[in-house]
């Protein structure tokens, strides 16, 4: 079915008013959480509402927090979440490491004490139209072995990366470093479909194609898949997002953070406070004149864009081109959910008397 971005907004806003959040922070959690669909990152957009509330009538889901900076220096802070959604907590401390940065010419943002954030994308993004570099980095549920492990103790723990740029659209990265997110696993789950070979492991840590492999106590892969294909490299990068999210700001890090999945429960030994975030922003006018670096960004990336493509490929595209493109799309011609996302929606509606 097709919905439109502001049906979907209304609806996703209106749910959050009624498990208590303030309307601003509806409004702002709906605008982080609809972002995702409409850039086609549909694993982490209004499918996961409902996980959102399930987290909220545990206990572990603050609807009011009190979020604020408990520890700073003129280009850094630590910022406590209050136990809120991630999707409020982290565009504050976004804004935070953006007013640094507009003072020190860089900010830097440890989160503690939040969830699940939506996609890194959305809050790297929020640099550009300051002419500065955002980097958003969050660690996430345990669903993730080492090279050569058959334990789960990292999670999907995604980088983004935003570049302004003049006339070009701007380059935004926005990655897991898996070989693939959890919530493409749930797409296929839904699609009763199984997962290209490399994604997932079964519990005794052989490669499988059953898209229910996590849930029957295998693994999701790091960036790679195996050894042979660079996974030590994917496993490097989620260890580095998970210490600078939470090993430096006090939160949870590896097997401790508390899952979003509802088939795991939290460790009941923490050694921290809730799901770590790290946020950067860099003022180009700190390295060069802002309108020279911008210039230099649109000829990287016309000249990306005139690479000579392989065989079977039109074109070689810029990282933030696919969504890019989605979004302009989706914006006019609404938004695509699958039955089962519609269902659960529904049922959600239903509970709290809001109209899908």
């Amino acid at each position: 079915m097709i919905f439109s971005y502001s049906r979907l907004f209304e609806f996703t806003q209106s749910v959050l008013v009624k498990i208590g959040c303030p309307e601003k922070d509806a409004q702002l959690a709906a605008d982080v959480l609809l972002s995702a669909d409409l850039r086609g990152v549909d694993s982490h957009g209004v499918a996961r509402l409902s996980g959102y509330v399930r987290l909220w009538e545990k206990g572990r889901i603050n609807s009011k927090p009190d979020i604020r900076i408990v520890h700073e220096s003129p280009s850094t802070a630590v910022v406590d979440g209050d136990g809120g959604l991630g999707l409020v907590v982290a565009p504050y401390a976004m804004q935070v490491a953006i007013e640094k940065a507009k003072n020190a010419g860089t900010g830097w943002v440890a989160v503690k004490n939040s969830n699940h954030y939506g996609i890194a994308g959305y809050h790297a993004m929020m640099a550009l139209e300051h002419d500065m570099i955002g980097i958003s980095l969050t660690n996430a549920s345990p669903l993730v072995s080492p090279t050569f492990s058959k334990e789960r103790l990292l999670g999907t723990n995604p980088i983004s990366v935003a570049i302004p740029a003049k006339e070009q659209p701007p380059f935004v990265a926005d990655m897991a470093t898996t070989t693939a997110a959890n919530g493409k696993l749930e797409i296929l789950q839904r699609k009763n479909l199984d997962a290209p070979l490399g994604w997932v492991q079964d519990k005794e840590g052989n490669p499988t194609t059953d898209s229910n492999g996590v849930k029957k106590g295998g693994a999701l892969l790091p960036l790679g898949g195996d050894r042979e294909h660079g996974s030590h490299k994917g496993y490097a990068l989620g260890a580095i997002v998970d210490i600078f999210s939470a090993v430096l700001s006090g939160a949870n890090y590896g097997p401790w953070v508390p899952p979003f999945v509802a088939f795991l429960d939290p460790d009941p030994n923490p050694v921290g406070e809730g799901i770590g975030h790290f946020f950067g922003a860099m003022r180009v006018d700190a390295f060069r004149p802002a309108e020279e670096f911008k210039t230099h960004m649109d000829n990287w990336i016309t000249r990306f864009r005139k690479a000579t493509p392989t065989p079977g490929n039109e074109k070689v595209i810029i990282p933030g081109d696919p969504e890019r493109e989605l979004e302009a799309e989706r914006r006019i011609s609404g938004i695509p959910l699958l039955a089962p996302v519609v269902e659960d929606l529904s049922q959600l509606g239903d509970r709290f008397g809001v109209k899908l």
